[in-house]
């Protein structure tokens, strides 16, 4: 797994956040840290990452102090989380769920701490080709140079999924590269790839890149194989991409994906997660202006679907004052 160099900043924030998660009292007017795991700075999770600590750390009262450094992605601060690196993370509802039952990338390590905290947007498995790749439709893959994504991100996750149900491996394509977001569109631009795949929400600025600076389409990922996906996981759902939002993309573009959830320790101190959710949620119209993703977000769907961790109690005590969950 490629290992992300948190800054010192970030680094120490974590360890006092850990210790911080440990002690099971807190000062009222200790200053008390937290660190928050998203992605690559070209992808949403790193706006809600950063979007949250915007939020905590303008709480006049709680000494709450919120970093979001850029990480490798879903499975990343799963394990960031883990180890206490992280206190919190953004994650895919897919990951949420193998996490912690178990299966996928932690196959038999079953991480029954994991606790959820709420659903944020959709995101559809986005597959941007190249126009002379000769590309029409995801079935089109093999014997091609396509990014599969870095190891610990939420598009390889899903990809591996994908490939495995479509019977590829990553011998079936011509290159398997294994670039991070932040690197996949300018490898497109190059004709270093024919294909980069993204499992984001839209619009998305890697996205805008990409079909900005080549001629490159999206391109449909249907079929029967993906029926069965959908129909076997509950955290799978159909989508569509709208037309429009990309230059040359005036179609909409069918596809499916997952939704980005925000996840914690049970270990999390129930008032830090309390406080956490009642500044984004008491601020909901500000946290909704902060990325266009965020637009149709509904708060009693963000607390209800989605998540496959149990709520953590301090999430689950505000969640109960609102009305929202009994």
């Amino acid at each position: 797994m490629k290992r992300h160099a948190f800054s010192a900043a970030a680094f120490t924030g974590a360890l006092l956040g850990a210790a911080m998660f440990a002690s099971p009292v807190v000062a009222q007017d200790e200053e008390q840290f937290i660190t928050i795991g998203t992605g690559g700075q070209t992808g949403v999770y790193y706006v809600v990452g950063q979007s949250v600590c915007r939020l905590v750390n303008r709480l006049e009262d709680a000494n709450i102090k919120c970093n979001a450094p850029s990480t490798g992605g879903s499975v990343a601060n799963i394990n960031g989380i883990k180890s206490g690196e992280l206190d919190m993370g953004v994650v895919q509802s897919d990951v949420q769920y193998q996490a912690y039952n178990g299966t996928g990338n932690f196959e038999g390590e079953s991480y029954e701490d994991l606790r959820a905290v709420f659903r944020v947007h959709g995101e559809p498995l986005t597959v941007v080709a190249r126009a002379d790749s000769g590309i029409e439709h995801f079935s089109d893959f093999p014997d091609k140079r396509v990014n599969i994504g870095n190891p610990g991100s939420g598009q390889r996750n899903t990809m591996e999924v994908v490939m495995e149900a479509m019977g590829w491996t990553e011998d079936t394509f011509a290159l398997a590269s294994q670039l991070d977001a932040a690197e996949q569109a300018a490898a497109l631009a190059d004709n270093n790839v024919d294909a980069m795949v993204y499992v984001v929400g839209h619009p998305n600025g890697s996205i805008q890149e990409a079909t900005t600076t080549v001629d490159a389409r999206l391109i449909p990922v249907t079929g029967e194989e993906i029926d069965a996906l959908v129909e076997e996981y509950p955290y799978y759902a159909k989508a569509t991409i709208p037309g429009g939002l990309y230059r040359g993309n005036d179609e909409d573009v069918e596809t499916f994906g997952v939704a980005a959830t925000f996840v914690t320790t049970a270990q999390a101190d129930e008032e830090i997660i309390y406080q956490t959710v009642k500044a984004i949620f008491d601020n909901f119209d500000n946290f909704k202006r902060l990325h266009p993703a965020f637009e149709n977000l509904d708060p009693e769907e963000m607390v209800s679907s989605g998540l496959s961790a149990p709520l953590h109690d301090g999430a689950a005590r505000y969640y109960r004052e609102q009305g929202w969950i009994e």
